[in-house]
């Protein structure tokens, strides 16, 4: 390849310095071993990059354009080099953290502001998932962390786990909505008579979860949790949410809540990774939120 990085920064330094000595200068090098550089590159690519006349170096159109498009080369290559330093030193170039989307993204948001002010400089990359997609994002390799991954993991290993606590549910439907009108406990065949809002699960691969669905219910499938509230307090259907999530339409009125004879219970949320994965960022993020009382502080960002 003709084009090399040292040539690269030879001409960004003698564009910025504005002469060949005072780039030579700034790289440590002697002004003839740079004058070397550029002539051998314009020698090899047939064309002329700098306009000699005067004294300042100016860059041709031609060589206007490859500093442009080298410029990006050169940061691609300071970033490579810093992440194999950094992965030298146990911490990752990226870490994909999938969250259930019955924690607000908030949680998220706080964890990310106090791993940054580490000046670590590891990429991270969250990805909120539904029902059995934490699980499916984590032993699919999508993700290097799960927070929040509800129900049972699945088999085969390759993960380990943390119980973060406990979600309750609750039951909601519109103030309009024929059942806020019909006694409690609300009977299987009453709430089987009306459409369920559902959230689709976000596995790629494991088998779709449903929860909280009767067998032969007629369903209106939304992408989030905050599509169902809205779908639920529009009387578009009904269905059990987290109670940490319907507390503020229920206190304004939106939603209000029933007793069901079968009632939705308490659901685990887990914190799971990969255990192969041994790097220092996601050793930090299990440190944050395995600890007495992170669900219930991120809940509390709920609604």
């Amino acid at each position: 390849m003709r084009l090399t990085l040292d040539a690269l920064l030879a001409i960004d330094a003698i564009d910025r310095k504005g002469s060949f000595a005072a780039a030579a200068h700034e790289l440590h090098r002697v002004p003839s071993a740079l004058t070397y550089t550029v002539q051998k590159l314009e020698e090899d690519l047939d064309v002329q990059l700098f306009d000699r006349r005067g004294h300042r170096a100016k860059l041709t159109a031609a060589g206007r354009e490859l500093l442009n498009e080298g410029r990006h080369l050169l940061r691609a290559a300071g970033e490579l080099e810093a992440r194999v330093k950094r992965v030298a030193t146990g911490w990752e170039s990226e870490l994909r953290i999938a969250y259930d989307g019955l924690l607000p993204g908030q949680a998220m948001l706080d964890l990310a502001r106090d791993f940054h002010a580490l000046h670590a400089e590891t990429r991270l990359r969250f990805s909120a998932e539904v029902l059995g997609g934490c699980w499916d994002a984590l032993v699919s390799g999508r993700a290097d962390l799960a927070i929040g991954a509800s129900g049972e993991g699945p088999s085969g290993g390759g993960y380990q786990t943390r119980p973060l606590g406990e979600i309750d549910w609750v039951f909601a439907v519109a103030p309009a909505h024929p059942l806020a009108r019909l006694p409690e406990p609300l009977r299987r065949e009453d709430i089987l008579a009306h459409r369920a809002v559902v959230v689709a699960d976000s596995s790629r691969n494991l088998p779709p979860r449903t929860t909280g669905l009767l067998s032969g219910q007629d369903t209106l499938t939304v992408p989030d949790l905050d599509a169902k509230l809205r779908a639920q307090a529009m009387g578009l259907g009904i269905g059990y949410l987290p109670q940490c999530l319907a507390r503020t339409a229920v206190a304004e009125g939106g939603l209000v809540t029933r007793q069901t004879e079968e009632p939705k219970v308490s659901q685990m949320l887990y914190l799971a990774w990969r255990t192969a994965h041994r790097g220092k960022a996601l050793r930090w993020f299990v440190e944050q939120v395995y600890v007495p009382g992170w669900l219930d502080r991120a809940l509390e960002r709920c609604g």
